[in-house]
């Protein structure tokens, strides 16, 4: 176990995604300062109860991902943006108060490793439904879709697929908590389907009866 700077946000980070932040509060100058300047991570942990910023230091869950600092922008008044890239999954085992902003005693817990396999056994639906997620997306001209571009490589294609899904934050955080491929693949299609039922319902033009809306015909 080691001791990380943590960074309770509104999202959730997966190993090997991007996260874009702009760095205003003082506590996470500091905290991102450091980090950069030590060339280590920080832990990304989605709230749990509290705010994300301009308030007392939220309470995360336990479960994480870090980020590592990929690019830093410096702007006036010692803000930043930066640039991470997500990194190993943790477990928080104990939470530290010592600093202006939280730290943890962390372990790493690896993320379940999707191979061709596990694809081919449970998750043969998983590139389908991605591919049809992201074609509801183009009709809502949200993305440009481009089949050919979407990975065969199962780790690849599985991280597009999680990185691309909208949904509640709560629901991508049981889904970095899976314990097994097996399980991560069946909660990670299950959204799919969920997603897609939902934006297909919402897309579809209204029927004839709905054209008067909550008004009676009568």
């Amino acid at each position: 176990m080691y001791e990380l700077a943590l960074f309770p946000l509104n999202t959730v980070l997966f190993p090997g995604m991007p996260l874009k932040l702009h760095i205003f509060e003082e506590r996470y100058k500091l905290m991102i300062n450091r980090c950069y300047d030590q060339q280590r991570p920080f832990g990304v942990v989605l709230i749990a109860e509290g705010q994300e910023a301009l308030g007392p230091l939220a309470q995360p869950f336990s479960v994480g991902t870090t980020a590592h600092i990929s690019q830093l922008q410096r702007l006036p008044f010692g803000r930043m943006n930066i640039l991470a890239i997500g990194g190993d999954r943790f477990r928080i085992h104990e939470l530290k108060h010592d600093q202006p902003y939280l730290v943890g005693l962390v372990e790493d817990i690896p993320m379940p490793q999707i191979t061709a396999e596990t694809l081919q056994k449970q998750g043969r639906s998983l590139r389908p439904l991605l591919e049809r997620y992201l074609r509801i997306l183009e009709q809502a001209q949200q993305v440009e879709f481009d089949a050919s571009q979407i990975p065969t490589d199962p780790t690849n294609l599985t991280q597009l697929a999680v990185f691309i899904l909208q949904t509640d934050m709560h629901r991508k955080q049981s889904l970095l908590e899976s314990e097994t491929p097996h399980g991560f693949i069946h909660d990670l299609i299950t959204l799919y389907r969920s997603e897609i039922a939902l934006l297909e319902i919402m897309s579809a033009p209204p029927h004839e009866d709905d054209a008067m809306g909550p008004f009676s015909a009568n």
